[in-house]
C-alpha cells in the first residue's frame, strides 16, 4: 500500500516541471496519498529537504507556470559528490545511503525523478539500493533513451521557430546570413525539428559532422538564383568535420569542480559562413530562452498525461521504470533499459561513451525530410 509519496526535478529546468508535478499530486491525492516535494532535486534529498504539496493548496494553478516550484539542481550526484576537507581540498564521496536513509526515515513508499540521462541513471542506481523509483522523462533536448518525446521539448522547439521567423526578416531586410544557436549538446533534435518548422536553409547538429565549405556551397547557390539572405540553425555542439565542438571549462563555484560548457558554435559559424560567402553573418544565441516561461499546450498535456501515468505505475507496484511515449502510446521501461551500458553504480555526465542518450541518426524521417526540402545539412 502508497500512503506516502516524494517528488523531485534534477537537471536544468524546463517547462512541464509544475504541470507533471500537478498531475502526480492530484491523481496522488484522489487515491488518499501524501505527496511531498524535495527543494533542489537529489541535493534536497541528501538534505532531507522537503515540502508537503497539497493538490489545493500550493499545487493549484500549475498547469500554465513555467520552472518548478520545488527547485531543482543541476551538479548534483550524490554517488559521486564534492566534499570539502579541512585542508581546503576537494573529496569525492558516494553519500547515498545517506538519501536511502532519509527516504526510509521519512517513510516515502515511492520517488519520483523528473529529469534526463544522468537523473534516472541516479535513479536506477537508488532503486539497486532498495528505494522504489519511478522516472519520467524530462529534457528539452529529447535525447532519453526509449521514449519518443520528453516533455519541455515541444516548448523549446516552439520557442526556437518563433526565433527562426523572426531572423527571417531581418535576414531578407537587411541581406544577411542570420544563424541561430540553439541547445543541443548531443543532439540535434531541437536544431533540426525548428530548422523545418521555421524554413531554415542549413541546420548543422552535433550527430552530422559538418563541412562548412558545403553549408557555405548551398548559400552561394541561393546567391546565384537571387536570394541574398539565409538562415542557419546550429546546435550548440555542432562540430566540424575536422575539428571539435566550441566549449571551454568553468569552476561555477559551487562546489562541484571544473565543468565542460559549450558555447560559441554559432559565433563560429557565422564567422567562417561570412568569409566563405561574403555576405554579413550575425549569430544570435537562444540560449534560456528555450528552457524558461509557460509550457506549450503540447507540453501542458504531455506532462499530465506522463505525471498521471507514473502515479499509475506507483499503484501498481512497477518501480524502477521510466514513464515513456513509444508509438503514441503511454508505456513504460525498466530503469536498466534507460541506463543501457553504464551499469556501473554512480551517475556520469550525459553524452559519454557509458551514456544511452538518443541521438539522431541518418534515417531519421526528420532527417530525410530536411534533406528532401533542401534542408543542408553540412554533409
Amino acid at each position: 500500500m502508497i500512503k506516502k509519496i516524494a517528488i523531485l526535478a534534477n537537471g536544468g529546468d524546463v517547462a512541464g516541471l509544475n504541470p507533471v508535478i500537478r498531475a502526480i499530486v492530484k491523481t496522488a491525492a484522489n487515491k488518499g496519498i501524501e505527496s511531498y516535494g524535495f527543494i533542489d532535486g537529489y541535493q534536497g534529498l541528501l538534505d532531507n529537504n522537503y515540502i508537503r504539496l497539497d493538490a489545493n493548496s500550493n499545487v493549484r494553478g500549475l498547469i500554465n507556470k513555467g520552472g518548478c516550484i520545488i527547485g531543482s539542481s543541476t551538479n548534483t550526484i550524490v554517488f559521486h559528490y564534492p566534499v570539502k576537507q579541512e585542508d581546503g581540498s576537494v573529496e569525492y564521496q558516494d553519500l547515498s545511503d545517506k538519501c536511502v536513509e532519509n527516504i526510509k526515515k521519512d517513510g516515502f513508499d515511492c520517488l519520483f525523478t523528473l529529469g534526463g540521462d544522468s537523473t534516472q541513471k541516479s535513479a536506477r542506481d537508488l532503486f539497486v539500493k532498495g528505494i522504489n523509483c519511478i522516472g519520467v522523462p524530462k529534457t528539452i533536448d529529447n535525447d532519453v533513451a526509449c521514449t519518443d518525446i520528453t516533455f519541455g521539448y515541444n516548448t523549446a522547439v516552439s520557442v526556437a521557430t518563433e526565433a527562426i521567423d523572426r531572423l527571417h526578416t531581418t535576414a531578407e531586410t537587411h541581406h544577411r546570413i542570420m544563424v541561430l544557436e540553439v541547445m543541443g549538446r548531443y543532439a540535434g533534435w531541437i536544431a533540426l525539428e525548428s530548422a523545418i518548422a521555421g524554413g531554415a536553409d542549413v541546420c548543422l547538429i552535433p550527430e552530422i559532422p559538418y563541412d562548412i565549405n558545403k553549408a557555405a556551397l548551398k548559400i552561394k547557390n541561393r546567391m546565384a538564383m537571387g536570394k541574398k539572405f539565409s538562415v542557419v540553425v546550429v546546435s550548440e555542439g555542432a562540430k566540424p568535420i575536422d575539428g571539435e565542438s566550441s566549449t571551454f571549462v568553468s569552476d561555477v563555484g559551487d562546489g562541484t569542480g571544473i565543468k565542460v560548457k559549450f558555447a560559441g558554435a554559432g559565433d563560429r559559424v557565422a564567422k567562417e559562413l561570412q568569409e566563405l560567402t561574403g555576405l554579413e553573418s550575425r549569430c544570435t544565441t537562444l540560449g534560456y530562452m528555450q528552457r524558461g516561461g509557460c509550457p506549450t499546450s503540447y507540453d501542458r498535456v504531455l506532462s499530465t498525461k506522463y505525471g498521471v501515468k507514473a502515479m499509475e505505475l506507483a499503484l501498481e507496484g512497477k518501480f524502477g521504470t521510466l514513464t515513456i511515449l513509444k508509438n503514441g502510446k503511454l508505456d513504460s521501461v525498466d530503469l536498466e533499459e534507460v541506463v543501457g551500458n553504464n551499469k556501473e553504480l554512480g551517475a556520469v555526465e550525459g553524452g559519454t561513451n557509458e551514456s544511452n542518450v538518443r541521438l539522431v541518426t541518418l534515417d531519421d524521417e526528420l532527417v530525410r525530410t530536411a534533406r528532401d526540402i533542401g534542408i543542408a545539412l553540412g554533409d
